[in-house]
């Protein structure tokens, strides 16, 4: 008696593609995951700075997750590290106890790694799955996920460099080690700025000029985290503990600066030209992010006078305590908070490029 009565059929809901401006989520596990590799830094800078990174002779990517469990595991492990150099050379009265120390920091450097592998890797399958990612970004994460690859197979390369004819792990190794990571934390900030709402700012005039500025001080903030590894790697940094002279110069005489042959082994293994070097670096970048604030404040004003502003905040809080950590002969929580600080600039420096760079990219296309 009703069937002459038409009702509509039920349509599927209208689901928008993903965009950049609504990836808020993907934004925000970006930023997790940022937080998780400055994190894995600082616990790599401690164990550096604790001679721990040798104290795991092999490299277990699956059974190495857990520790020794039991008396004759930690007696075998301890064996394994009597064999190297560094024990025999630097540590010959180490006991089982003061083993299992140095061992807990290189384990929880090692087992963080894993942990942001599985933090990203899955989520990122989800997202992908779920049709939540934008599709300019996809290539990016896959970047990402090749380069969190590649560090662990560099992080054992860097290890082994010091269990044969050596007391620590080659330095340009190290510094390859920690600039990997540096980058992948920066590609993490780079993406993500570019996600959720709000993340644009306008710049009235300069634009390319700023922007270009911007991208530099981020470029030379991460030569000097390069350059700061070779000083660690050499143990720089327990050498010419005055400021502003070194050794009662400003530029130390060049034949102590070019003392190795051939001439370009002093750039990695010559403790005068790499402090020297990491010095010099840091001028620059105290001048340009000086130069930059006040070109922005006077050009832009704004969210890109701010930015430009908190940065050259973070900079010359990096040079005050990077002396400081020099004057004090590097004791060890000068020497974390020197490079926890370095990757706190390096945000803000991603950040604030990253900004810039869409505003001229949007300014272009208008």
């Amino acid at each position: 008696m009703t069937d002459w009565i038409q009702f509509p059929a039920p349509t599927p809901a209208i689901v928008a593609p993903p965009s950049e401006e609504s990836a808020t989520d993907v934004r925000l596990w970006l930023l997790v995951i940022a937080a998780l590799v400055f994190a894995m830094v600082v616990v790599g800078g401690a164990t550096r700075l604790t001679e721990s990174g040798l104290s795991i002779t092999e490299w277990k990517p699956i059974t190495g997750v857990l520790p020794p469990l039991s008396e004759a595991q930690w007696s075998a492990a301890f064996e394994d590290y009597k064999k190297i150099p560094q024990y025999r050379e630097m540590f010959p009265n180490m006991d089982l106890a003061q083993f299992k120390t140095i061992f807990a920091w290189e384990w929880s450097h090692r087992l963080l790694g894993r942990i942001i592998g599985f933090a990203f890797a899955v989520p990122l399958a989800w997202f992908w799955l779920r049709g939540r990612l934008p599709k300019a970004v996809k290539p990016k994460l896959i970047g990402i996920l090749a380069l969190g690859a590649l560090q662990g197979g560099v992080g054992w390369w860097m290890v082994s460099s010091g269990l044969v004819n050596r007391v620590e792990v080659a330095q340009e190794r190290l510094a390859i080690h920690l600039l990997l990571a540096a980058f992948i934390f920066a590609a993490c900030l780079w993406v993500a700025g570019g996600l959720g709402y709000g993340t644009r700012i306008i710049v009235a005039s300069g634009r390319r000029r700023l922007s270009f500025f911007a991208n530099l001080l981020l470029f030379l903030v991460l030569a000097q985290i390069g350059a700061g590894a070779l000083v660690a790697g050499l143990r720089a940094g327990y050498a010419y503990n005055t400021w502003p002279l070194m050794d009662d110069s400003f530029v130390p005489p060049t034949d102590e600066l070019l003392r190795l042959s051939p001439w370009w082994s002093n750039l990695v293994d010559n403790v005068a030209l790499v402090q020297f070097d990491h010095r010099m670096i840091a001028y620059v970048i105290f001048a340009l992010s000086l130069f930059h604030l006040i070109d922005a404040a006077g050009t832009a004003g704004g969210r890109a006078a701010r930015g430009a502003g908190l940065l050259f905040g973070h900079v010359s809080a990096q040079v005050v305590l990077g002396i400081t950590t020099l004057l004090l002969v590097v004791p060890l929580w000068a020497g974390l908070a020197h490079q926890a600080l370095a990757m706190g600039v390096l945000a803000v420096a991603t950040l604030h490029a990253r900004r810039l760079h869409a505003a001229q990219a949007e300014a272009e296309e208008d």
